[in-house]
């Protein structure tokens, strides 16, 4: 890691929020969109270099809000919602229909890779797939919202998560071809917090329209499409119809893309598995939050939307200075790894304290611990990966290798914890407590790992 002094711009870029008002690119970004787009002209493989303006940045937070608003409202709240109206007392069912969508965008996200790798267009390379995500996922949010059975529900799901999953892939790679190392942790946490904080936002609006089903889905979704889509049109990427021609995609190059070679690359391989398995234990211990706050608050399904978001707004202070404190301190101090494993205990401690809750406060401090350890977590583990990309011509593959780290997981591990939460069950409550627990130590694993096998990064 090359150390290297920050200076005015990135300093300030934390203040963007307050100091840019929403739609009007600050006067000093001195015609930032031509440098943006020059320096977006890449795919040569080399490391970017050029600090990207504070209005770029600013508009880069607002679409990271918006495709984590639209993602993330269905999957915490509203998809619950609607296994309630039409399948109560299985809950179950959520964790089979969420690990089925991320099993289908498992198996096409390098290809989307592969084709934003090899897009030629005035557009640019990523910013066609942030309108394409954004128009699936808008029809499988539809879809959910007038569903009149469940299959139809896990159809509609599988859309949005494949769309929603597209636009936030394409916003990475970006990330990935622009940013240079040192605005790498400070870029990190201002987007990882516009993640954090959207869900609360979401769950806040989809309650005020919980009287409308269909209303829960589309909102969220409708406001979350227009900050994506936005993003692209007021700080174009540039075009990359001068990059060199693509090489002939044959089905040797797409099995291959599917992995990497781990005796090439060792630190992307270590970092891969400690993500694996951190992510493991986040799903364990998040998939079912709206069924858990409803058995230990002893409250109907559909009433915890308030509660979700009171959480949630309490837990937007803990993500706030957990993602920037960890992204601008990592930046400052060099230092990655020592964050991460900061971000596994502080989780393990959120965890307990969730198992073993039966009040409001309780389930509040272990919540707010959780989501400080997740913000950190994201922030700097995101600037590892900006840092470890083994061949920067090929970004989109690899940000699809490495979201298989986070997929894989959102896929297999609500399976298990719907599995979990049956063990010791007594009558109609789930053991909640169990899941918890065990969601903790896989995070803290996933820690360990990075911390002890990820060497070329301190």
């Amino acid at each position: 890691m090359t150390k290297n002094e920050p200076d005015a711009e990135q300093l300030s870029a934390v203040g963007i929020a307050a100091s840019v008002p929403i739609g009007v690119a600050a006067q000093s970004d001195l015609d930032a969109t031509t440098r943006d787009v020059a320096d977006g002209a890449v795919g040569t493989g080399l490391e970017p270099t050029q600090p990207m303006s504070k209005g770029y940045i600013f508009w880069l937070m607002l679409a990271s809000f918006g495709a984590s608003m639209a993602m993330m409202v269905p999957l915490s709240y509203g998809i619950a919602v609607r296994i309630t109206e039409l399948a109560p007392g299985h809950e179950e069912v959520l964790g089979y229909i969420t690990g089925i969508a991320q099993v289908a965008y498992l198996v096409i996200s390098p290809l989307v890779g592969i084709w934003s790798d090899r897009t030629r267009s005035r557009f640019g390379r990523r910013s066609p797939f942030l309108f394409l995500g954004t128009a699936i996922g808008l029809v499988g949010l539809l879809i959910i919202g007038v569903a009149p059975n469940l299959l139809l529900v896990g159809a509609g799901w599988i859309f949005g998560m494949v769309g929603w999953s597209i636009a936030g892939a394409a916003l990475q790679t970006l990330q990935a071809d622009k940013l240079p190392e040192q605005q790498r942790g400070r870029v990190s946490a201002l987007t990882g917090l516009m993640t954090q904080i959207a869900p609360v936002l979401g769950i806040g609006v989809a309650y005020a329209v919980s009287s409308n089903t269909l209303l829960v889905f589309l909102v969220p979704g409708l406001i979350g499409a227009v900050l994506i889509v936005l993003f692209p049109l007021v700080k174009p990427e540039g075009s990359s119809k001068a990059l060199a021609p693509s090489t002939q995609v044959t089905a040797k190059s797409v099995f291959m893309s599917y992995g990497f070679s781990i005796r090439k690359y060792p630190d992307f391989a270590w970092n891969w598995l400690g993500r694996f398995v951190f992510f493991i234990g986040l799903y364990f211990n998040t998939t079912f939050g709206t069924f858990f706050y409803a058995q230990r608050l002893d409250m109907p399904v559909r009433e915890v939307a308030g509660v979700v978001a009171t959480v949630g707004m309490v837990g937007v202070l803990a993500a706030t200075i957990g993602a920037l404190v960890g992204g601008f301190l990592s930046d400052k101090l060099q230092r990655r790894r020592l964050f991460v494993m900061i971000a596994a205990v502080l989780f393990v401690i959120g965890a307990v304290l969730e198992a073993t809750a039966w009040s409001l406060p309780q389930i509040i401090a272990g919540a707010v611990t959780m989501q400080l350890s997740i913000a950190v977590f994201a922030t700097v583990d995101q600037a590892i990966v900006f840092a470890i990309i083994p061949e920067r011509n090929e970004a989109g593959r690899y940000m699809a290798v490495i979201q298989f780290a986070q997929k894989i997981p959102s896929a297999i591990a609500p399976m298990l914890a719907g599995l979990a939460i049956t063990i010791g069950a007594v009558g109609g409550e789930k053991n909640y407590t169990l899941l918890y627990l065990v969601g903790g130590v896989f995070a803290l694993i996933g820690g360990l790992i990075i911390l002890l096998k990820v060497k070329s990064i301190r």
